[in-house]
C-alpha cells in the first residue's frame, strides 16, 4: 500500500469537521467580534490543518515534529476559542462539548503520529539529529 497522503490521516479529516464548526461559528459572531474572536478562530484552525499538511510534507523527523507540534498549538487555541464563545453565549454547551471531544480525538491522533515519527527518525542518517533547515 502506497503513501496515500496527509489528506487521509484520520486527525486531519476531524481537523477538517473542526474547522467547518469554527467558520460556522465565526459567521454567527455579533459584529462586535467579528474581527477579533472570528478571525482568530478562523487563523488558529487553519493554522492546525495547514501545519499538519506541512509536518506531512517535511522529510527530516524533527522537522516534521516541529510542524506537528505548531498543529497541537493550534488545536488548543481552537479549543479555547469555542470556550471563550461559549463564555459570552455564543454557543451552547452542547457545541462546546462536540468541539472538546473532537479536540480529544484529534490530539490523540497527533500524538500518536509524533510518537510513529520519532520512533521512525527518517532522515537522521543523512542529516543527523539535529534540525533540518533546508
Amino acid at each position: 500500500m502506497g503513501d496515500r497522503g496527509f489528506e487521509s490521516l484520520d486527525f486531519y479529516q476531524d481537523s477538517l469537521k473542526l474547522l467547518k464548526a469554527a467558520y460556522r461559528l465565526a459567521d454567527s459572531l455579533p459584529d462586535c467580534d467579528r474581527y477579533n474572536l472570528s478571525d482568530q478562530l478562523r487563523r488558529a484552525c487553519c493554522s492546525l490543518l495547514l501545519n499538519i499538511a506541512e509536518g506531512y510534507g517535511r522529510y527530516h523527523y524533527l522537522d516534521r515534529l516541529r510542524f506537528l507540534y505548531i498543529a497541537r498549538g493550534s488545536l488548543a487555541e481552537t479549543k479555547s476559542a469555542f470556550i471563550i464563545a461559549h463564555s459570552l453565549n455564543y454557543c451552547n454547551a452542547e457545541q462546546l462539548n462536540w468541539v472538546s471531544q473532537l479536540k480529544d480525538r484529534i490530539e490523540k491522533g497527533l500524538n500518536g503520529y509524533c510518537r510513529f515519527i520519532r520512533s521512525q527518525q527518517q532522515g537522521k542518517e543523512e542529516y543527523g539529529s539535529k534540525l533540518y533547515d533546508g
